[in-house]
C-alpha cells in the first residue's frame, strides 16, 4: 500500500534518505484517480526500496507549497531528501518505472 505523505510525517519519511517517489493528487482530480493505481502497485514492487506514496494537496498544503506544486498529479522522485526527477501529469507505469530504476 501506498504511504500515505503528509505535512507533519513529510521531513522524517521522504527526507531521511534513500528513494522517495511522491504522487502530489487531490480527490477531484481526474487524472490523480488513473493514476493513483499505478502508485500503489508500484509502492508494493519496490517495498523495501523506496518510499512510494501520496500527498494530498488539498489537505497538505505546507509540502504543495515547498515543491511548488502547480498542476496535478506531480509526482517528485527524491534521493536522499534532494530533488532529482519531476513527473507532471498522468503517465504509464514503464516510464515511472524508468525513472526510478536510476535512483535505486
Amino acid at each position: 500500500m501506498a504511504f500515505q505523505f503528509t505535512d507533519s510525517n513529510f521531513a522524517d519519511t521522504a527526507l531521511k534518505g534513500g528513494v522517495s517517489v511522491i504522487d502530489f493528487w487531490a480527490e477531484w482530480c481526474g487524472p490523480c484517480r488513473l493514476i493513483g493505481p499505478i502508485i500503489e502497485e508500484l509502492a508494493t514492487q519496490y517495498d523495501g526500496k523506496a518510499t512510494i506514496g501520496k500527498v494530498n494537496v488539498d489537505e497538505n498544503p505546507e509540502i504543495s507549497m515547498k515543491y511548488n506544486i502547480r498542476s496535478i498529479p506531480t509526482i517528485l522522485i527524491l534521493k536522499d531528501g534532494e530533488l532529482v526527477d519531476k513527473q507532471v501529469g498522468l503517465t504509464t507505469k514503464a516510464a515511472l518505472e524508468a525513472k526510478i530504476q536510476p535512483y535505486l
